[in-house]
């Protein structure tokens, strides 16, 4: 049975000698692995150059219930994304967030609330031009919400610790290893307010951008399950 829906594109690799493997987090069923082919024609209805990472796209697809890989009949583009594309601060970014998001919704379910979150970043990604370098961190921040981990950073104002696994500040060192230690969690209060809107008036060194995105990644990789390491983070680290 055909379908129409439609998609962000979140990585895509090689399968065999005329076929890809593309993941793409759809609006009506959650992650989905499709079979992309490798082209043969410039007339081809699923033109491989239209997955790029974080690609906005409208598909039709086939859902059969027991079937691992899924297979696409028409492919468009749903929004153009040319800065994504053109722009290196803004291509890296996606590259990111792409695999990012690829380990955080593998097999996630149909949730439309997310997905528009997920849309609409992008779409501000692709026009912001301000405050660029700290897109990732404001995306990470309100990603939490949807995922229904949160951190909790409002009140205990004098607890120096940050319990990474309760997702707030306590006054003692916790039992366990996974924490923050005074001085390290002194970002989070603020990085809890930082918003697509006002991401540009947070003034971060580069040096402390990596040192957020590792506190932000470790905070996941324990909330979630099996959490791989992320091959696109060293390109991030040079932004």
């Amino acid at each position: 049975m055909l379908t129409k829906t439609e998609g962000i594109v979140l990585g895509t690799f090689s399968y065999s000698d005329t076929y890809s493997i593309t993941h793409v987090y759809t609006r009506d069923f959650g992650t989905v692995a499709y079979l992309l082919p490798k082209p043969r024609s410039r007339r081809s209805k699923v033109r491989p150059s239209l997955f790029f990472p974080l690609s906005l796209l409208r598909l039709e697809v086939e859902h059969l219930p027991l079937r691992d890989v899924q297979r696409m009949k028409e492919v468009e583009r749903l929004v153009p994304l040319y800065s994504l594309c053109t722009d290196m601060i803004k291509a890296s970014i996606a590259f990111f967030l792409a695999e990012f998001l690829l380990s955080v919704l593998r097999e996630s379910d149909r949730n439309e609330a997310t997905y528009d979150y997920i849309r609409h970043s992008i779409e501000l990604l692709e026009v912001t031009e301000k405050g660029v370098a700290n897109f990732h961190l404001a995306f990470m921040i309100g990603l939490t919400k949807h995922m229904g981990i949160h951190p909790n950073v409002e009140g205990n104002e004098g607890a120096p610790y940050f319990d990474l696994l309760s997702g707030e500040f306590v006054r003692q060192s916790p039992l366990h290893s996974h924490y923050l230690k005074p001085g390290e969690g002194r970002y989070l209060r603020q990085l809890e307010r930082m918003t697509f809107r006002n991401m540009h008036l947070y003034r971060l060194s580069r040096v402390d951008r990596n040192l957020i995105v590792d506190y932000f990644l470790k905070y996941y990789r324990l909330h979630l399950y099996d959490f791989p390491r992320l091959k696109s983070l060293e390109v991030l680290r040079e932004l």
